[in-house]
């Protein structure tokens, strides 16, 4: 039995920043309003033609790769976390063994939302630990921009959602006492409608259905969020997903070195920073420059986080994620 630990890690965001001050020449709102309830100030958007989650996923995964001191030929099977592929099928997975220019490694593409990129982990880790595999490829990937209501009637979610991508290679770990401790998964689907994007969907209205209707009133192509619903789940969710982590590695909230939280609002991640009476040492938070990624958020986070030394070797670093489904997903690592 092995253990997986974090080799390398790496993330990359398109280079048209938009402001608060941005949106509200196409929506009303306003830089107050917004930072009041999410905490965002800004966020990337691609430009069409320039980039795609699998290209951004492709970039994030060579500076990953790079940092892991290995080379592609290495990488035995690839894990791939997003909401929004290129194409309705086939996932991004393959396309990042195509345009990697890998071997005709396994790839696998996981649709978990803003828990993606821990399940994707979880995934990872098993693998590993069986010793089916030695580095497997994580990566975390959205393109929110290109479809959300950029209205004032779509405001409410739309303000709050950027692009951009996240990768991690996991590689072997002999020390049993270092490398990803334990992973931690839940859903509750009897929620799912609260946070989801209905339509287009091949058991209901497909795009056929939508173009012949020609509705603009329709919001059904458009992420719908209960956002106080969603909220209240969420703190209470995140909580219990990171005790049960802590309480799996008999470790205490002292222990905690670095907790990375998804980056679904700064609210929450400020409410659950106070539950468990966090220094601003012990969390991370970046939603204020990106806004929330979905299945990248935890990876751009964990890789910057990284890079201004803020986590170090022997560090326990818990990662922990909350959002559409519902699912939940909780990480500790020995760093």
């Amino acid at each position: 039995m092995y253990h997986s630990k974090i080799a390398g890690l790496g993330f990359y965001v398109p280079s048209n920043v938009v402001t608060n001050d941005d949106l509200s020449k196409i929506m009303e709102t306003n830089d107050e309003w917004i930072q009041e309830r999410t905490g965002i100030k800004e966020r990337r958007h691609i430009i069409k033609g320039e980039d795609t989650t699998t290209t951004m996923g492709v970039k994030a995964a060579e500076i990953a790769i790079q940092r892991a001191g290995i080379a592609k030929e290495d990488i035995d099977f690839v894990v791939f976390a997003t909401l929004s592929p290129d194409y309705y099928f086939p996932g991004p997975g393959v396309l990042v063994q195509r345009d990697l220019g890998l071997k005709t490694v396994g790839a696998i593409d996981i649709r978990n939302q803003c828990s993606g990129f821990v399940y994707g982990l979880s995934v990872a880790d098993q693998y590993i630990k069986t010793g089916m595999y030695k580095n497997v490829l994580v990566i975390g990937s959205e393109v929110h921009s290109t479809g959300l209501d950029m209205t004032t009637r779509g405001r409410g979610v739309s303000v709050i959602f950027g692009d951009g991508a996240g990768a991690a290679v996991l590689s072997r770990e002999e020390d049993l006492t270092k490398g990803i401790l334990s992973t931690h998964l839940h859903s509750e689907g009897q929620h799912a409608e609260e946070l989801s994007l209905i339509a287009p969907g091949m058991g209901g209205r497909w795009v056929n259905d939508i173009l012949a209707d020609n509705d603009p009133n329709d919001e059904s192509y458009f992420p719908y969020m209960n956002g106080q619903f969603v909220f209240k789940n969420a703190v209470v969710r995140f909580a219990e997903v990171i005790n049960e982590g802590l309480q799996a590695n008999n470790l205490e909230v002292s222990d905690i070195d670095m907790l990375i939280p998804h980056q679904a609002n700064l609210r929450i991640s400020q409410f659950i920073q106070n539950k468990f009476k966090l220094s601003d040492n012990q969390v991370y938070n970046n939603i204020q420059k990106y806004g929330n990624t979905t299945a990248a958020s935890i990876p751009i986070a964990l890789t910057e986080a990284w890079e201004q030394g803020k986590i170090k070797s022997g560090d326990t670093v818990v990662l922990a994620a909350f959002g559409s489904g519902f699912t939940w997903a909780s990480a500790i690592i020995k760093w």
